[in-house]
């Protein structure tokens, strides 16, 4: 049962009414009571473009959004991942 999150009972049923999550691109806790935090699912394409079916989660803090970096953050983590070609600067 690795790499699962929370408490379950002996049926394998999550019995957690709250799971905290991360911000991707801080790393700090977004708290319950954050309610300007999302989450972004990216769909994954093969190299035509084509959807594969996968996602890529990605957490935004409150905080993150507020100080207007959520654009170059999301781009940041999809260069990180493999998802966005890295751009050269002008």
């Amino acid at each position: 049962m690795s790499g699962r999150v929370g408490t379950y009972n002996d049926e394998g049923k999550n019995v957690d009414l709250y799971i905290p999550r991360k911000c991707s691109a801080t790393q700090r806790i977004v708290t319950a009571q954050d309610y300007a935090s999302i989450q972004v699912n990216v769909g994954v394409v093969d190299e035509n473009g084509v959807f594969t079916g996968q996602t890529k989660t990605y957490i935004l803090s409150g905080d993150v959004r507020k100080r207007g970096e959520a654009d170059q953050a999301i781009n940041r983590l999809a260069v990180r991942d493999g998802l966005l070609r890295e751009q050269p600067s002008a």
